[in-house]
């Protein structure tokens, strides 16, 4: 299963995550200080919402995929179409383990296409992340 990823800019967590959740009808999958997660089953999106930057703003946009080889494919694919991407790497970063590659759309909207591979403490290990 593929779905779309929204990740926001929020100015209050506790009052994004009360808006979203009465929106979607569902709560969060993950909370850490700063950041929440939705899993939304329909329509399927995984939202973030990331407190501290200017709110209702884009962080950025993303694509869920089930594994590393579909992240390899999808870097594949958009390279030969002659997009840049950043390669594939394995990072922390939104308090998960990913595999992901990165491309920005004509007017500079990042993407990323990811698979999550674990759990992790720490928003990023430097202040690089999302």
């Amino acid at each position: 299963m593929s779905r779309v990823q929204l990740a926001l800019n929020v100015s209050d967590l506790e009052e994004a995550v009360s808006f979203y959740s009465r929106l979607f009808d569902t709560t969060p999958a993950k909370r850490k200080p700063g950041y929440a997660n939705f899993e939304v089953a329909d329509p399927p999106l995984k939202l973030v919402l990331i407190e501290g930057e200017v709110g209702g703003t884009l962080n950025h946009l993303g694509i869920e995929v089930d594994s590393g080889e579909e992240v390899e494919a999808a870097e594949a694919r958009l390279r030969s179409d002659g997009l840049a991407t950043t390669g594939v790497d394995d990072t922390t970063c939104c308090f998960a383990t990913k595999t992901e590659t990165w491309v920005d759309d004509p007017d500079g909207a990042p993407w990323e296409v990811y698979v999550k591979t674990g759990d992790a403490e720490v928003m990023s290990p430097s202040a690089g992340c999302c």
